[in-house]
């Protein structure tokens, strides 16, 4: 039988005394509060009782990290899945409001449902969903953790609950060690889908610094 949850863990706060956009850059790993909230995360998920048979873990720095606390409270080894790592963008390494202050990156914004400034949403959707697809059939019952990155596990949401993936970057509900959790159901026509069934922000993250993602 396949899992019985998913749940799409987010990376705890990461150490970004630049307050760059991060994307996929080498070096950036947990703040000494980012690896408190994903300690938090593990708990949470920890305590709500459920075996946990696989998790499923981004290649970048802050994701292994905060697949630490999980692999410590679960006894399982992590997989590292290429395909829920964080989406490119044109303005990693840059400070957001000085970016845009430049004319010349206008033309990057010039196409936002796509998004014009990096990989674009439809790409995103499709590789999230395929891991999660294979990580839900891959074990034998209970539950199975991704830990991933806040845009991924957001246009995932929108795409799941049958939303426009076109969205304000301002106005995600995916904070820091935040956990959106999906089950497989089967719809009207007999074909499996994704529904969601609970999103928790178990972390404390008053005054934690978020700027890493576009």
């Amino acid at each position: 039988m396949p899992a019985d949850r998913l749940h799409l863990v987010r990376h705890g706060e990461v150490h970004n005394p630049r307050r760059v956009l991060y994307g996929r850059l080498p070096g950036f790993g947990l703040s000494v509060d980012g690896r408190r909230m994903a300690r938090q995360a593990a708990e949470y998920v920890h305590g709500l009782e459920r075996p946990v048979s696989a998790l499923v873990v981004s290649p970048l720095q802050r994701t292994r990290e905060s697949a630490e606390p999980f692999v410590e409270l679960f006894g399982i080894e992590p997989f590292i899945d290429d395909r829920v790592i964080e989406p490119t963008n044109v303005f990693e390494g840059r400070r957001m409001k000085q970016a845009l202050a430049n004319p010349l990156n206008w033309r990057h914004l010039s196409r936002p449902a796509v998004p014009s400034w990096g990989e674009p949403y439809e790409n995103i959707v499709a590789r999230m969903t395929a891991a999660m697809a294979d990580a839900w059939e891959r074990v034998d019952g209970g539950d199975v953790v991704v830990v991933s990155h806040q845009l991924p596990i957001w246009v995932t949401h929108l795409a799941l609950s049958h939303q426009p993936t076109r969205h304000d970057p301002r106005k995600r509900r995916c904070a820091l060690s935040s956990v959106t959790s999906f089950e497989r159901r089967d719809g009207a026509d007999g074909s499996k889908r994704w529904v969601e069934v609970a999103y928790a922000e178990p972390a404390a993250t008053a005054g934690a610094v978020d700027v890493g993602a576009v």
